[in-house]
């Protein structure tokens, strides 16, 4: 769970990284409900400002080995918009991917949505058909529109 603004928010988490937060957790040994999950050196809670520098310090350790995260910005609201955008391409119901997010409303969830639409449309438009010379969209001669209504 973790504060953003004024809401609190719940993330779920995938089974793998459960296993892995259960061992650590075992391995803190016995929680007498003061523990945090992941102290900072003195043993207080991490700050926002900290989690945004250890994903900019990792994100830069990860370019080593993928270069193409070198000219993309990487934050932890950029890693929450992605979850949702992939949740999204993944046929995932907004309302649930609203729910998830923690937001009020699904219309805040349609923004996702609408980017994704945006970044296609952007797509189609460099893309060129197969045998032509023309780019952008494919656009049907009307003996084929024709056909097509006629069906």
């Amino acid at each position: 769970m973790r504060r953003e603004g004024r809401k609190e928010r719940c993330t779920p988490l995938a089974k793998s990284t459960v296993i892995v937060l259960t061992a650590w957790i075992r391995e803190q040994g016995e929680d007498d409900g003061t523990k945090i999950l992941f102290p900072t050196a003195r043993g207080g809670r991490l700050s926002a400002d900290t989690v945004q520098h250890f994903v900019r310090k990792y994100a830069a350790v990860a370019q080593q080995t993928c270069p193409s995260l070198t000219d993309k910005r990487v934050s932890p609201h950029v890693l929450r918009h992605t979850t949702a955008m992939e949740l999204l391409q993944s046929g995932i119901d907004r309302t649930l991917i609203a729910l998830w997010l923690g937001h009020e409303s699904v219309e805040t969830t349609q923004i996702y949505l609408d980017a994704n639409l945006v970044i296609k449309e952007e797509i189609l438009a460099k893309s060129t058909p197969i045998n032509t010379k023309k780019k952008g969209r494919y656009q049907p001669d009307d003996d084929l529109l024709a056909f097509l209504k006629g069906l």
